[in-house]
């Protein structure tokens, strides 16, 4: 199972604990639909957070592969030109 999947899971059944919680609560209506609202904003910025790190590591997985296949690119160029140098030395 991935970490991605597991951390989702744990999230929503702490959203969903929290929500009976206060449901649950002998409060008044308008009270715990505040809680409910406030706590549900807390919930979006905390997956926005997760999210944006998950992107950055993702931006930068990305730009490391990029250098690694530049620099194998570079060097595959580099191989080519010496073949050919020395294919045509032999022909000579």
């Amino acid at each position: 199972m991935s970490s991605g999947k597991v951390l989702l899971g744990v999230l929503a059944g702490v959203a969903a604990g929290a929500l009976l919680g206060i449901l649950f609560a002998p409060d008044k209506g308008s009270n715990t639909r505040k809680q409910i609202s406030k706590k549900g904003e807390d919930y979006a910025d905390a997956l926005r957070e997760k999210f944006d790190e998950f992107l950055e590591n993702i931006s930068v997985k990305v730009d490391e592969v990029k250098e690694e296949v530049s620099d194998f690119t570079e060097k595959a160029k580099a191989k080519v030109s010496e073949v050919k140098k020395a294919a045509k030395t032999a022909t000579e």
